[in-house]
């Protein structure tokens, strides 16, 4: 069960990357206007790399020892891929939906517009969602309280620090236009958060 469980995993891992491969290709060959990504948002990604991919391999390595492993059941099991099935379609929406907009940091492109259709249309950080749900699909699938987590508990850092900070350059790009979306989506889950 742990090894299907892993391998499981390990497919997620592999079509995310397949999906955002092609827009970071794509993302360096826009223009950026304006950029303010800083040294935190770069620690902050680099601590998502570790613990949504670092920390599920090194647990599977025996990195941890045993330490902090959990039970595991095929319920479990089932609840991480369909979480998982869910994350994967709304990274993808995610990104089709931005086409050249995209940056994986604060940065607005060269002729950036505001995108308010597709799932944008119902929320405003859908990508920051759909890792939320790779978190969560990585603490069903891997039972270690450590590397299970690491991933959730980095997208949620991650998505603490950068929101604020996100919405104000949006405001600051799009001015009322951006207020006026702001008033009629919800930050990540439709009609409630």
């Amino acid at each position: 069960m742990i090894r299907l469980s892993f391998v499981l995993w390990a497919i997620m891992l592999v079509a995310w990357c397949a999906m955002r491969y092609p827009a970071m290709r794509r993302a360096r060959r826009q223009k950026t206007r304006l950029d303010k990504r800083t040294p935190l948002d770069i620690s902050l990604l680099t601590l998502c790399a570790l613990g949504l991919a670092f920390m599920p391999i090194a647990w599977r390595a025996g990195l941890l020892g045993g330490l902090a492993d959990r039970s595991h059941s095929p319920i479990l099991v089932v609840a991480g891929v369909l979480t998982g099935a869910v994350f994967l379609w709304l990274f993808r929406r995610s990104h089709k939906d931005l086409g050249t907009n995209w940056s994986v940091t604060l940065e607005v492109r060269e002729g950036h517009r505001l995108v308010t259709q597709g799932v944008y249309a119902h929320v405003r950080h859908p990508m920051y969602a759909s890792f939320m749900l790779w978190g969560i699909a990585q603490a069903l699938l891997i039972p270690n309280w450590i590397a299970g987590f690491a991933g959730l508990v980095a997208v949620l850092a991650l998505y603490c620090v950068r929101q604020s900070r996100e919405e104000a350059m949006m405001r600051e790009t799009f001015g009322a236009e951006y207020d006026a979306y702001c008033v009629r989506t919800k930050r990540l889950v439709p009609g409630v958060f």
